[in-house]
C-alpha cells in the first residue's frame, strides 16, 4: 500500500468514525432553534437530492416504480421513525445517551431475526451479548442510584428504543426489498422519500406552523450545513472503503461512534459523565461485541494479514446502522 493510498484511508476512516461520531452533537445544536422533524427533513432532502444527481451523473439507470414504493417503505422505517425518532428525543434526552442507545440496533437486527417464522436461532453467546446489551440499557435508563448521576427522562428514552427498533426492521426489509442496484442511488431514494415524510410528519405536529425563522440562531444553522454535507462526505468516505478494505474493519465504526458522541457532548455541550453512563456503555458495547465477536476476530486477523490477503464480504448488521441520527 502505497503512503498516498494509507492517507486516503486514514482520512476515509477518520470521517466515518468522527464525522457521524459527532452528528449527535450536531443535532443538538441544530434543534436549539430549529424544529427538529422539519430539521432532519431539510437535511435528507438536500442531501437525497444532490445524492440522487451524482449517481445518476455516473451512470446509475432510472429506478422502477417498484424501486420507489420499496424506497419510500425502508425510508420510512429508516430515515421517518428512525433517524425522526431519534432527532425527536434528543429534544429530551442528551446526544451522549442518543448515541449509546443507538448502539441497540444490532441487539434488536439479532432479536428479530430470532423472533421472525424461519429466524435463526442465536448462540449461547449472542443470548448473552443480548443480556448483557438490555441490562446496559437498564442502567442507563433506571433511577440514578450512583453518586452525581442524573435521571434519565423516560419518555426520551423510550422514543429512542423505538426509533433503534424501527431501524432494526427496517433494516431486515431493506435486505431483500426490491431496490435499485445502485447502492448509492438506493440510498439517495431513501433520504429523499424518508425526508418527504419527515416534511409531512412536521406538517401534522404544527412544527412549520410555529416556526419562526427570525428565532434561529447561527449555530443552528452551521450545524444544519454540517449534518447535511458532512454526512454526505461520511457516507462517501465509507462506499469508497468497502471497495478498498474488509467490511469487517469498516464495522469498527460502530464501536467508535458512541465513545466520540459521549466525549463530544461531554466536552462541548456540558453533557455530565457521570459513573453510570460510562457502566453502562461498557456493558452495552460489550453485548454489541459478543454478538459480533467473529467479527471482531476477523478484524484482528486483518490487522497482521497483508493487504493483499483481503477479501471483501457482503453487508453486515452493523452497516445497515450506519448513520443513526
Amino acid at each position: 500500500m502505497s503512503a498516498s493510498h494509507r492517507g486516503r484511508v486514514l482520512a476515509a476512516f477518520f470521517a466515518i468514525y468522527f464525522i457521524w461520531g459527532s452528528t449527535f452533537l450536531a443535532v443538538s445544536f441544530a434543534i436549539d432553534t430549529l424544529p427538529p422533524l422539519m430539521m432532519a427533513s431539510v437535511r435528507f432532502l438536500i442531501a437525497g437530492g444532490l445524492l440522487y444527481a451524482w449517481a445518476r451523473r455516473r451512470g446509475a439507470a432510472r429506478p422502477m416504480p417498484v424501486n420507489w414504493t420499496s424506497a419510500v417503505v425502508v425510508g420510512g422505517a429508516l430515515i421517518l421513525l428512525g433517524t425522526g425518532g431519534a432527532v425527536w428525543a434528543q429534544q429530551r434526552v442528551p446526544s451522549g445517551i442518543i448515541a449509546m442507545l443507538a448502539t441497540t440496533v444490532p441487539l434488536w437486527i439479532v432479536l428479530l431475526d430470532w423472533l421472525r417464522p424461519g429466524g435463526s436461532r442465536p448462540t449461547g453467546r449472542i443470548v448473552i451479548g443480548l443480556a448483557a446489551g438490555f441490562a446496559g440499557i437498564g442502567i442507563l435508563t433506571g433511577p440514578a442510584a450512583m453518586p452525581g448521576g442524573v435521571n434519565i427522562d423516560r419518555v426520551g428514552a423510550l422514543v429512542m428504543l423505538l426509533a433503534s427498533f424501527a431501524w432494526a426492521a427496517g433494516s431486515l426489509y431493506a435486505r431483500k426489498a426490491r431496490m435499485s442496484s445502485c447502492p448509492l442511488l438506493s440510498t439517495a431514494m431513501q433520504l429523499l422519500t424518508g425526508g418527504a415524510l419527515l416534511m409531512v410528519a412536521g406538517l401534522g405536529m404544527g412544527e412549520w406552523r410555529r416556526f419562526d425563522i427570525t428565532q434561529v440562531s447561527m449555530a443552528s444553522i452551521w450545524a444544519l450545513i454540517f449534518l447535511t454535507f458532512g454526512s454526505l462526505v461520511a457516507y462517501t468516505a465509507y462506499t469508497w472503503l468497502m471497495t478498498v478494505e474488509s467490511p469487517a474493519r469498516i464495522s469498527t465504526y460502530a464501536y467508535v461512534n458512541p465513545v466520540v458522541a459521549v466525549l463530544l457532548g461531554w466536552m462541548f455541550a456540558g453533557e455530565l459523565l457521570d459513573t453510570r453512563t460510562v457502566l453502562a456503555l461498557g456493558i452495552i458495547l460489550a453485548g454489541v461485541v459478543a454478538i459480533n465477536f467473529p467479527i471482531i476476530r476477523k478484524v484482528a486477523v486483518e490487522s497482521v494479514a497483508p493487504a493483499s490477503d483481503l477479501v471483501l464480504e457482503p453487508d453486515t448488521p452493523q452497516s445497515q446502522a450506519a448513520g443513526a441520527t
